[in-house]
């Protein structure tokens, strides 16, 4: 059976794809790779790690340390506060970083090629994408057959959220089992735990749930151990 290469932020989004690509290729057949690139939340890392553990998916993490000295974006430099809206000059949320899923996919698809793993898995989504243009369905076909043509490989790249809503998502991860792991992620972009509800990603997160009618196990887990 093929194996699949997931890549994993720790989040929401890349655990609910980790959960799908278990059911897709099942148990045995499925690897995670996650990227310490500088983010200024290092709590992404510990909770990719748990998510793993919890799933018993061999977990890679490669360091890229290039963002962070590029700065510029709210998840990489301290400096800059997380704000609702875009940039005047950009247009763009200012927790965008330029690059990083062209970069991460390119770096997994490495891997991918040095394991004979032929599939990719990422969480982006088109529809709750916050206006990141590399989260984009197009964005996606160009790299994939960039990827194919530039190591002469056969390579896929899955992206089962990427017409989903945040509801369309906690409904899957229902269905998939994965809500106990949703316990061990993390989506605040002020990187607190528990999660702060305020800022943009923990609004739409709690959306999501809203729409659904389940409660957050994340923020489920906080209300029934404080920390």
């Amino acid at each position: 059976m093929d194996t699949a290469l997931v890549v994993l932020s720790g989040g929401q989004d890349s655990t609910t794809c980790l959960y799908w690509a278990l059911d897709r290729f099942s148990a045995g057949h499925i690897e995670a790779v996650t990227f310490d690139y500088g983010q200024r939340h290092r709590i992404e890392l510990d909770c990719a790690a748990r998510v793993t553990a919890r799933a018993e998916v061999p977990h890679t993490v490669l360091p890229i340390d290039t963002f962070a000295a590029l700065g510029g974006s709210a998840l990489i430099d301290p400096g800059i506060a997380v704000r609702s809206g875009v940039d005047a000059r950009t247009q763009l949320p200012n927790t965008f970083v330029p690059g990083r899923n062209l970069i991460f996919l390119t770096f997994a698809a490495a891997l991918a090629y040095q394991r004979g793993i032929h599939h990719l898995v990422t969480g982006v989504a088109q529809t709750d994408y916050s206006g990141y243009p590399d989260c984009r369905q197009a964005t996606l076909q160009a790299l994939e057959q960039t990827l194919r043509l530039g190591m002469d490989y056969d390579l896929t790249i899955h992206t089962p959220l990427m017409f989903q809503s945040k509801a369309d998502t906690v409904r899957l991860a229902r269905d998939l089992g994965a809500l106990p792991a949703l316990a061990d992620t993390h989506t605040c972009y002020l990187g607190q735990q528990p999660p702060c509800g305020a800022c943009p990603a923990c609004v739409l997160r709690a959306k999501g749930f809203a729409e659904v009618g389940i409660p957050d196990p994340l923020v489920e887990r906080f209300r029934e151990r404080p920390a």
